[in-house]
């Protein structure tokens, strides 16, 4: 059977589920030993890794599922869901690369909002660092994360703010989390053109005939 007839569409489905499969449950016990080894506190970064992790193996359980028994609802459920979860991380992914220092400022202050306080204390502990920018525009918030930091160095005549740390090096983590996020996406899209021509293909041990 050469390649691209329904043994080979099967088995290159297979193993592309399994492979998401991994990468699910490695999202899922990353969040947990983070969480074990009092990494990240917050409860929200915890819940949404691991949300983000077991969305991604019951996808690719049902496109395994789908694929071994080449069972048309559940490709088609299989191939419409990962198509949309394409186009949202093909976005964010496009977003990632296009971004300048002053969106990765607003990005920040945004994120660092909606920060408990105790994952703040213990960023700005773990970074060495009190407080994220010290601009104008959130001056207060400023003062108040500074008068509750942490970190060692506020013994020290020098402290930088961790949205300064943050920023030397978001140009390139973001550079690399677009370019990982593409490659995943394309990655989804190869699935999506596997389960289209899975599903269309038929099984020739259920019906022989139909290739004499």
């Amino acid at each position: 059977m050469v390649c691209g007839g329904f043994t080979c569409s099967k088995n290159a489905l297979c193993s592309l589920n399994v492979v998401y499969m991994l990468v699910g449950l490695l999202l899922i016990g990353v969040a947990a030993w983070g969480k074990g080894f009092g990494l990240v506190s917050s409860i929200h970064i915890i819940g949404g890794v691991i949300a983000v992790g077991v969305f991604l193996l019951l996808i690719a359980i049902v496109g395994l599922i789908g694929a071994i028994h080449h069972h048309q609802v559940m490709l088609f459920f299989y191939m419409v869901v990962l198509f949309i979860v394409f186009l949202f991380q093909f976005g964010v992914s496009c977003s990632c690369l296009a971004m300048n220092r002053g969106q990765q400022e607003a990005l920040l202050n945004s994120a660092w909002g909606m920060l408990e306080n105790k994952t703040k204390t213990d960023l700005e502990s773990q970074l060495n660092c009190c407080g994220l920018l010290n601009v104008t525009a959130s001056q207060a918030q400023f003062d108040l994360d500074l008068q509750n930091c942490p970190a060692l160095c506020k013994k020290n005549t020098v402290c930088y703010t961790c949205g300064d740390m943050m920023l030397t090096h978001a140009t390139e983590a973001l550079k690399i989390l677009g370019g990982v996020g593409l490659f995943f996406s394309f990655t989804e899209i190869l699935g999506v053109w596997l389960a289209v021509r899975y599903r269309n293909q038929k099984d020739p041990r259920a019906n022989p005939s139909a290739f004499l």
